[in-house]
């Protein structure tokens, strides 16, 4: 009896000796492997690397161009920096009754373009035949803070993706939540950014403005689904001078009147430019844009009314500007998609009316 003991006390502390010797030994392949991992992923990871977009740049790997859709002139919001909600009042500007990004105009781009449209769906976690119930959600805006996002762009057939800030004064939809879901002047879907991407540890390429902050740059949150979807967005003027409200899903035709700036906005101080105001970007050279259109000047620099997208050659694409084949009846912006929207096909694209379709 006392030698089966001895035997089987003996045979446990072999096993555990050995147990910890196979686990120092995966403790020390465990530590040699994130050193390495450190010492090359730090260079290489793209989540380290971040790409400024100013005002007016589509910026690489564009889907389409779209001239017109940004606001050099815009008064920056006064908070800014950090994480912040996509529903907070005056996150976002916008001229009242005006937009210059056209979200049917978009759609009909992308259904002309399938390998486009599936690859642009996908970015957003959506199957191509859904894309119509998408848009009819999508709300024209301007950001009024330096935002960081996911920027999914198109190239040589292939999608992309990068971390990108965009300079207040740039165009945007944002989706049923608040958050940036498409970046007007290039088509391009958006998305959050990488997680533990730092906008003050990073590192920046890409045209930067005069007024650039790391610390000022903002990542925008969606809105808490505990409050439901968006139905209105508190919009401030380019000037800082007012707010108005803009339905959720419509494009200028339904804003509602002049109101009071939000709490912690001030009045733009009357002659001269605002102390917050956002500058034009500095040149590159390496900015595409599109054409004039017939009858604007070259020097033009903004034009209120929606462009029509293009083939990213900067010439517009789809013929004339009246409906394509398949576009299907124009739907009243106030009414609510009808179960099974999500899954019909794109040839039924929803476009709303009292709005100029390119």
């Amino acid at each position: 009896m006392a030698r089966i003991n001895y035997g089987l006390f003996g045979s446990g502390r072999r096993n555990a000796s050995r147990r910890a010797v196979e686990r120092r030994a995966a403790l020390v392949s465990t530590a040699l492997a994130m050193a390495v991992g450190g010492l090359g992923g730090c260079a290489d990871d793209p989540g380290r690397v971040i790409t400024r977009l100013a005002v007016g740049s589509p910026g690489d790997d564009a889907y389409t161009l779209v001239p017109g859709t940004d606001r050099p002139d815009v008064v920056p919001r006064p908070q800014a920096g950090g994480e912040t909600e996509g529903d907070a009042p005056g996150l976002y500007g916008g001229t009242r009754r005006k937009a210059a990004c056209d979200p049917d105009a978009l759609l009909r781009f992308l259904r002309r373009n399938p390998d486009k449209g599936k690859a642009w769906a996908a970015a957003h976690g959506l199957d191509f035949s859904q894309l119509p119930h998408f848009f009819q959600k999508l709300t024209p805006v301007i950001l009024r803070v330096d935002t960081l996002v996911t920027n999914h762009g198109y190239k040589n057939g292939e999608p992309t993706a990068f971390p990108a800030v965009l300079q207040a004064g740039v165009g945007v939809f944002v989706d049923e939540y608040g958050r940036p879901a498409v970046k007007c002047n290039c088509g391009n879907p958006l998305t959050a950014p990488p997680p533990g991407v730092d906008p003050r540890k990073a590192r920046y390429e890409g045209a930067s403005w005069d007024r650039f902050d790391d610390r000022t740059v903002t990542v925008i949150r969606p809105r808490d689904r505990d409050k439901g979807r968006l139905t209105t967005i508190t919009l401030v003027d380019p000037a800082a001078t007012m707010s108005f409200t803009r339905p959720a899903g419509t494009t200028g035709e339904q804003d509602g009147p002049p109101a009071p700036l939000p709490p912690g906005e001030s009045p733009a101080p009357a002659g001269g430019p605002s102390r917050g105001s956002a500058p034009a970007p500095r040149p590159t050279g390496s900015v595409s844009t599109a054409p004039p259109e017939e009858g604007s000047s070259p020097g033009t620099p903004q034009r209120p009314a929606p462009a029509r997208p293009s083939d990213g050659t900067g010439e517009a694409s789809g013929g004339p500007a009246g409906p394509g084949p398949g576009d299907g009846p124009r739907r009243s912006p106030t009414s609510r998609p009808r179960p099974g929207d999500a899954s019909r096909s794109p040839s039924a694209s929803p476009v709303r009316p009292g709005r100029n379709v390119s």
